[in-house]
């Protein structure tokens, strides 16, 4: 099967009336790249999707699919693929009748259905499943067929709208794990909308973050990791401790800050753009957190504990009163109520704008 066309949309908006779901947008899906819209409800992902799909109209800009302006096409006419989140399978069919039924209105041969139908099964691992009925199938299972229904017909682009909401953690967890190994094998050009930050960082090649219409941030899951752009996107990708922060100079990609939590100043990594004006936040991830580690750390009192397994998360009050949140490898010595000394790597904090 082939692995499809990049995709991009140069301009594309969508308004409804005076309200903006999708402010103009640049961006393109690279061909065989798992691209991932990442953002609350109302950020425009899912606008961006079905603009992509043919589903709506854009109020301005083009889109296109390879070299070809798409823009007033019909979804019919896109060769797109699409897994919703419902599924959308056709419960008195059997799977193979379900994944074939693209191709049948497509009305292609009856042996290159059978071979397509059975390539599909073969590549989400459901061989042996064609003469099952839908409602014999796990969850898991059918969000599988839905996929195989979708990458049967070869599409350009393959779209993805939370196609995992309706699974439990550990079944969502596996079905992640199978659509990275699925893409690995055989990389398409999917665009795949979820609010689930973990989601989104196990699965994609790069990931757009996306809040009011507009995409804050787009990188690779470790780009957007280590080097968010601003408070919104590093609360939003992990787990972070966001501090009030007075930003004194800025030099190059470092600046001099003051931290009221700390009582102290600290040279650290800064966003591109930061200036000494900026209302900013210093971010620290919970794993970056230490305690008992330097004599001349910080007072602070374990106020929660809480075990994850290998890991546990503890928050810690300053003398200040601030709260932070750290988390390392299991150590059942913690304790609510413990007295301890509290540093931070400062090689991994970053000072980021507020907004």
């Amino acid at each position: 099967m082939k692995t499809g066309l990049p995709l991009r949309f140069a301009g594309s908006a969508k308004n409804y009336g005076a309200v903006s779901a999708l402010k103009p947008t640049d961006l393109e899906i690279r061909d065989g790249e798992f691209m991932t819209l990442l953002g609350p409800s109302g950020s425009g992902k899912t606008t961006l999707l079905n603009l992509a799909a043919g589903y709506l109209e854009p109020s301005a800009g083009r889109i296109f699919i390879g070299e070809r302006d798409v823009t007033d096409l019909p979804a019919r006419q896109r060769n797109i693929g699409m897994v919703f989140q419902n599924y959308a399978l056709f419960p008195h069919m059997s799977v193979a009748d379900n994944v074939a039924y693209g191709l049948i209105v497509r009305r292609l041969p009856k042996p290159e259905i059978q071979r397509r139908v059975a390539a599909a099964l073969a590549m989400v691992r459901l061989d042996d499943f064609g003469a099952r009925r839908i409602q014999e199938l796990s969850g898991g299972q059918q969000q599988r067929v839905a996929l195989a229904r979708a990458i049967v017909i070869e599409p350009d682009v393959l779209l993805m709208d939370e196609p995992l909401g309706a699974l439990d953690k550990q079944l969502r967890r596996q079905v992640q794990l199978e659509l990275r190994r699925l893409h690995e094998e055989h990389r398409r050009t999917t665009i795949y909308v979820t609010h689930d930050q973990e989601e989104a960082l196990v699965l994609s090649d790069r990931v757009a973050v996306m809040r009011d219409g507009s995409i804050e941030q787009l990188g690779t899951a470790a780009e957007l990791y280590d080097e968010p752009v601003n408070a919104f996107v590093a609360g939003f990708i992990g787990e972070s401790n966001l501090l009030p922060a007075k930003v004194v100079s800025v030099s190059g990609v470092e600046a001099r800050i003051d931290i009221p939590a700390f009582g102290q100043s600290a040279t650290v990594s800064a966003a591109k753009g930061l200036k000494a004006s900026n209302d900013a936040r210093l971010l620290i991830r919970p794993e970056h957190v230490l305690i008992d580690r330097e004599p001349d750390g910080l007072a602070a009192e374990i106020t929660e504990v809480v075990y994850l397994g290998e890991l546990t998360a503890f928050n810690l009050r300053l003398a200040t009163g601030e709260t932070v949140w750290g988390r390392q490898i299991t150590d059942r010595s913690l304790k609510r109520g413990m007295s301890v000394k509290a540093s931070w790597k400062r090689a991994s904090a970053r000072i980021v704008p507020k907004n």
